[in-house]
């Protein structure tokens, strides 16, 4: 996940770092116009971390839901004296 974000950030910043550099030459006017879409960007970038946010949220969530879904079915499993196979479990990653 967030090797996708920085795929998507790279650009953004190879694009801010040309346009940073080629600032130093120009009139005030392109100035003005740099400053915008640095401004522009900015706000991109933060909306990119709260849908990052939203979703590391949302995640969370139904990590909360399956983990009760799977208490719920190994309860009604010993209930009818069903065996349960689990898969081995994987390590958690967690950013």
């Amino acid at each position: 996940m967030h090797m996708k974000r920085l795929l998507r950030l790279t650009p953004l910043s190879l694009a801010l770092g040309a346009a940073v550099a080629a600032s130093a030459c120009q009139t005030p006017k392109q100035q003005q116009a740099v400053a915008q879409a640095l401004n522009d960007a900015a706000d991109q970038i933060g909306t990119l971390r709260g849908d990052v946010d939203q979703l590391q949220s949302d995640l969370d969530s139904l990590r909360i839901v399956v983990a009760y879904q799977d208490t719920m079915i190994t309860r009604l499993a010993a209930l009818n004296s069903v065996p349960v196979l689990r898969p081995p479990t994987a390590p958690v990653i967690r950013p």
